[in-house]
């Protein structure tokens, strides 16, 4: 009897060693499976370049032929940046915001880059801002000597061309009002970038409203008859003249994963642009197939911002001052009748999913 009651203790033993040898090797078989395991086997959208898994992706991105527009653009394209995160950018150069914007709201592009002054069109509901790029100090409201105009005073009566709706076309606005002078009293002709700098050679009109590269194409043919009436530096400390990346709402909502993988990308050819300005206004000269020397001679066109700063300026409210700033602009020249909410047309969830995923992968 004792020799029985060892054997079917040892039995029982036995049998509870295999129940409990089972269950662990299915726990550790389901731990395994997709969705089921620990965080740190799942693919993370914001972990280490290994951990990293992204479905292939194209889109369509439009940008103007300047170094604030297609700087940041084209570094991250030149240093592999997009590809890093799965997305095959393909550029598309326009010569304004306002049409950049037209061409988003038909679903020709999916991404655009805009200056300040096409900014309005976002606080109208046109399109959602997601990510902030550079502050412009590009644009300049150019006079001919040799046509009368040798102060701000001077234009009164003259004829001056600009682009709708661009940021020059803003700094213009300001130069006249600091001057007392009103749209009224001079003679503003609409011309894209490129008709602007023949108009301003051929001396078909008396100043215009510009940003570079036309800036310095205009100053280089015109020499010592050139005179600089204004500029963005000359309001730079009551308000900053941000370029940013916009999307329409559409794209947004069903995209969003796309839109942070980008943004990351801009936050690391942000950096390479700031410490290698000379060398991206290179490749920008290639890109845009103009002389490189004239596009170096851009190359203080901007404020480069860097990733580190916009995460700061994300937490300090710096980025949202420069908005902020930027709609009383608006208010002011009567650009847009009353303030709007920032959160109505810029994404900072976005902005801020970017940060992480930029600091994660650096």
């Amino acid at each position: 009897m004792g020799r029985k009651d060892k054997k079917g203790r040892r039995i029982r033993i036995n049998k509870l060693l295999i129940i409990i040898l089972v269950n662990s090797i299915t726990l550790i078989f389901v731990s395994c499976l997709p969705g089921t395991g620990s965080p740190s086997l799942s693919p993370s959208p914001i972990g280490t370049d290994e951990s990293q898994q992204y479905k292939p992706n194209t889109i369509k991105v439009a940008y103007m032929p300047n170094m604030n527009s297609a700087s940041s653009l084209v570094t991250a394209k030149r240093k592999g940046y997009f590809d890093e995160v799965d997305l095959n950018v393909e550029l598309i150069q326009f010569q304004g915001g306002p049409a950049e914007i037209a061409a988003l709201t038909s679903g020709n592009i999916d991404i655009a880059q805009i200056g300040h002054g096409a900014h309005a069109l976002a606080i109208e509901g046109l399109a959602k801002i997601f990510a902030i790029d550079v502050l412009s100090m590009a644009d300049e409201i150019i006079g001919n000597k040799d046509k009368g105009v040798n102060t701000i005073l001077d234009l009164k009566g003259k004829t001056i061309a600009s682009t709708a709706g661009t940021t020059a076309d803003i700094i213009l606005n300001l130069v006249l009002a600091e001057a007392g002078l009103t749209q009224n009293e001079v003679n503003i002709v609409r011309m894209d970038a490129s008709s602007i700098v023949t108009a301003m050679i051929s001396g078909d009109v008396d100043a215009c409203a510009a940003w570079d590269h036309s800036t310095v194409m205009i100053k280089n043919k015109l020499g010592d008859k050139a005179v600089v009436l204004g500029t963005n530096k000359d309001f730079f400390e009551e308000v900053k003249f941000p370029y940013s990346f916009i999307t329409s709402e559409k794209y947004a909502k069903q995209n969003e994963d796309i839109l942070i993988r980008f943004s990351q990308a801009i936050l690391k050819a942000q950096d390479y642009r700031k410490e290698n300005i000379e060398e991206v206004c290179e490749w920008v000269a290639e890109e845009i197939e103009v002389d490189k020397e004239i596009i170096l001679q851009s190359k203080s066109s901007g404020e480069w911002l860097t990733g580190e700063f916009i995460i700061k300026g994300l937490d300090n409210g710096i980025i949202k001052d420069y908005y902020t700033d930027q709609q009383n602009v608006f208010i002011q020249n009567g650009r847009i009748s009353k303030k709007v909410s920032l959160n109505k047309y810029i994404l900072f969830d976005i902005m801020k999913q970017a940060s992480e995923a930029y600091r994660a992968s650096n």
